[in-house]
């Protein structure tokens, strides 16, 4: 595979944040996924509704939108977005003892949606972990990937690991 120049980067090797403003607006869609592994008493804690500080998924949820919503503040070199869909999706694996977390951003922009798809993942995993971490410290935060991504120049890209 051959890999591009990267574009955050000048001739002299200087970070700078890319010029978007010749580009066309188009359509711009990515999926991201995390999971959390914990303790199966903790899953069941969670699933249950059982947790002290109660719904722990709708916490987690919440947060992975308003972490898309946010991306630019905490990645330095992001466009900050107009968003027009956020969704983080939760689902609790018995087998894994895990919750595994897919997210969705889209825009009719300039620019693409991965890193708001990933920080989104990742700061759901992470708002888990923090309202978990007094019954389970040993969970383990994995797989935070890019699963597909369409719009722009480049396309449509799947995952191959899907």
């Amino acid at each position: 595979m051959l890999v591009s120049k990267l574009t955050h980067l000048d001739e002299q090797g200087h970070a700078h944040m890319v010029d978007v403003s010749e580009k066309a607006v188009t359509t711009r869609e990515a999926r991201a996924y995390a999971e959390i592994h914990m303790l199966p008493q903790t899953l069941e804690m969670i699933v249950s509704g059982g947790h002290k500080k109660g719904d722990v998924l709708a916490v987690a949820r919440i947060a992975g939108i308003q972490a898309a919503k946010r991306t630019s503040d905490l990645i330095p070199l992001c466009h900050p977005l107009m968003l027009t869909k956020v969704s983080v999706e939760l689902q609790p694996d018995l087998k894994k003892s895990a919750i595994c977390i897919t997210t969705l951003c889209r825009l009719s922009g300039q620019t693409g949606v991965e890193m708001e798809a990933l920080t989104a993942a990742s700061v759901a995993a992470l708002t888990l972990y923090d309202m978990c971490k007094a019954v389970d410290k040993g969970m383990v935060i994995s797989g935070v990937k890019l699963l597909e991504k369409k719009g722009g120049k480049s396309g449509h890209w799947i995952s191959e690991d899907k």
